[in-house]
């Protein structure tokens, strides 16, 4: 798997850093904008947007998932195993708190606009901001310890 090796590395690094630049997008425009759409709209824009960003999420997320597995796999020594286990320790936390805290939250503004959901969704989106920020610090640092 030697030659291989480096095409993971470096697409561990691309979906990463991809994510990275996606979540401080979300954080700091889209989601704080969102209290901005007014509840005669918010239905359909939060629809338009949950169906929108998954086509721009979902792909870089499974690679992302997939390059950090692989990197685990035994036999596998283009990376030093703690920043690979660090990493992938790290997206299964950004999942966790995806499908535990901000799906539920968005699934709640599927109907209409709450405003306790969307604080809720701003403020525990920080915990993903700041999981995915160090996850790119130690993706960074797999490149240069490699």
């Amino acid at each position: 798997m030697s030659w291989l090796e480096p095409w993971v590395v470096w697409l561990q690094v691309a979906s990463t850093l991809y994510m990275v630049g996606v979540i401080w997008y979300v954080q700091l425009v889209h989601y704080p904008l969102m209290a901005d759409v007014g509840t005669e709209h918010f239905e359909g824009f939060h629809n338009r947007h949950t169906r929108r960003t998954g086509w721009a999420v979902i792909g870089p997320m499974i690679v992302e998932a997939g390059t950090a597995t692989v990197l685990l796999w035994p036999g596998v020594d283009s990376v030093p195993h703690a920043p690979a286990a660090a990493g992938f320790a790290l997206l299964a936390l950004v999942w966790v708190s995806t499908f535990g805290i901000q799906v539920p939250l968005h699934r709640r503004l599927a109907g209409g606009f709450d405003a306790d959901a969307h604080r809720w969704l701003v403020r525990s989106n920080w915990v993903r901001t700041g999981l995915w920020t160090v996850r790119g610090v130690v993706a960074i640092a797999m490149v240069a310890a490699g």
